[in-house]
């Protein structure tokens, strides 16, 4: 049985993670600029290879804590690239995620990492096949915010309605009207409104919300299915 294994081609399998934050009413990509060859100097995802003693969810889970500190991240697995030369040094098949951070309580990756938010029509050239694998995540996350309330993770703990509809326009890259916005999330009926306002939006203010995550995971486990 060894000897079968011993003769079977041995690749390596990496972890690239696209990081997704919402800033300004714009969706954002983090990245890195790569610091060793080849590509040395040019923009890249966040990644790494998978160690012997861990699972790829752990491996995603690393990666993003030895570079953000937190382990709470939101993420998900959407897609394998395996193309023969995708690596010029090495056979090397990648795993991808995305994730989601709001960048407010991680102001700091820029200085720590030499990291850097881009706004997705501001998006530099990326080394290997990573132009893809941002496209694809894209897509991925749009289908998601619309079957999930995954937008939440890009927000602060307490958002106006005004910066919610500018998220969701921001990843559908569409424009939705207010009073039809603000309807549909009413009556998904997952929102906690507080009596707290954002007096930097106008003179009379906007009022705060939060998600209310157990009340939505409640109402799933009552056969709720959330559609936007």
């Amino acid at each position: 049985m060894l000897n079968n294994y011993s003769k079977e081609d041995k690749v390596l399998l990496a972890v690239d993670c696209i990081i997704f934050g919402f800033e300004k009413n714009k969706l954002k990509i983090l990245l890195i600029k790569r610091d060793f060859e080849p590509e040395k100097g040019k923009w890249s995802l966040i990644g790494g290879f998978l160690k012997k003693d861990e699972t790829l969810n752990q491996a995603g889970n690393r990666v993003l804590k030895h570079l953000t500190g937190y382990d709470d991240i939101y993420m998900e697995q959407f897609n394998t690239y395996s193309e023969v030369d995708r690596d010029p040094v090495d056979r090397t098949i990648s795993v991808s995620y995305y994730a989601l951070i709001n960048i407010e309580t991680h102001s700091a990756l820029e200085e720590e990492y030499s990291a850097k938010w881009f706004a997705l029509d501001k998006i530099p050239k990326l080394i290997f096949d990573h132009d893809i694998m941002v496209r694809h995540a894209l897509n991925r996350l749009r289908y998601r915010a619309t079957h999930k309330p995954i937008g939440f993770e890009l927000l602060p703990e307490k958002f106006t309605m005004k910066q919610l509809q500018k998220l969701y326009e921001s990843i559908l890259r569409t424009k939705l009207d207010k009073r039809n916005f603000a309807s549909k999330i009413n009556t998904l009926d997952i929102l906690v409104k507080l009596d707290e306002k954002d007096m930097n939006s106008s003179r009379k203010g906007s009022f705060l919300y939060t998600f209310d995550e157990s009340k939505y995971k409640k109402k799933v486990d009552d056969g709720f299915i959330f559609k936007i």
